[in-house]
C-alpha cells in the first residue's frame, strides 16, 4: 500500500514539472499600474453587485471604462494578468497592495460619511430650534392679540369709558 502511495505521489510530482508559464508580454502592464487596475476592477465589481439594474439600464460598459481610463485593451490586461498569476509571490504582492488601497478608500469613505452624518444632525438640531422659535413667535402674537381684544372689551363703546 505504501508502495502504491509512493508511486502516485511520484507521478504527481513528475507531472507538475511540465507546467509552462506564460512568457513575459512585450506590453506588460507595470506592477503599480496593475495595482491601480485591479483596485478599480474591485470597485467596479462592488458597483455591479450594489446596483446592477441601473448599470444595465444606462448601458454602462464598466470594463470598457477601465480599459479606456488606463489606456489598455482587454488582450493586454489578460496577458499581463496571466503573467502575474504565474508567479504566486508577485501576484500575492499585488493583492496586498490592492487590499491596502481598498482599506484606504474605505477609511476615506467612512470619514466622509461621518462628516455628512454630523452635518445632517446639526441641520436637524437647527431646524428644531427654528421651529421652536416660530412656535414661540406665533404664541406671542396670539397672546398679544388676546390681550388687545381683552382691553377693547373692557372699554364701554357707548361712553368710551372703561368698565
Amino acid at each position: 500500500m505504501k508502495f502504491f502511495a509512493g508511486i502516485v505521489v511520484g507521478f504527481c510530482l513528475w507531472s507538475c514539472q511540465d507546467v509552462k508559464r506564460p512568457e513575459k508580454p512585450e506590453n506588460l502592464i507595470p506592477e503599480d499600474k496593475m495595482v491601480d487596475i485591479l483596485t478599480e476592477t474591485y470597485l467596479i465589481n462592488a458597483a455591479r453587485s450594489f446596483d446592477k439594474l441601473t448599470i444595465l439600464q444606462n448601458k454602462v460598459k464598466l470594463d470598457s471604462f477601465v480599459y479606456k481610463k488606463f489606456e489598455i485593451d482587454s488582450l493586454q490586461f489578460a496577458a499581463s494578468n496571466a503573467f502575474y498569476t504565474s508567479d504566486l509571490n508577485t501576484y500575492n504582492g499585488l493583492f496586498v497592495k490592492v487590499e491596502e488601497r481598498m482599506n484606504l478608500i474605505k477609511t476615506r469613505v467612512d470619514s466622509i460619511k461621518e462628516i455628512i452624518i454630523k452635518e445632517e444632525e446639526e441641520k436637524r438640531v437647527q431646524d428644531s430650534i427654528d421651529e421652536v422659535k416660530r412656535d414661540s413667535l406665533d404664541l406671542k402674537a396670539k397672546t398679544d392679540t388676546i390681550e388687545k381684544n381683552t382691553e377693547l372689551q373692557l372699554i364701554d363703546p357707548a361712553s368710551n369709558n372703561e368698565i
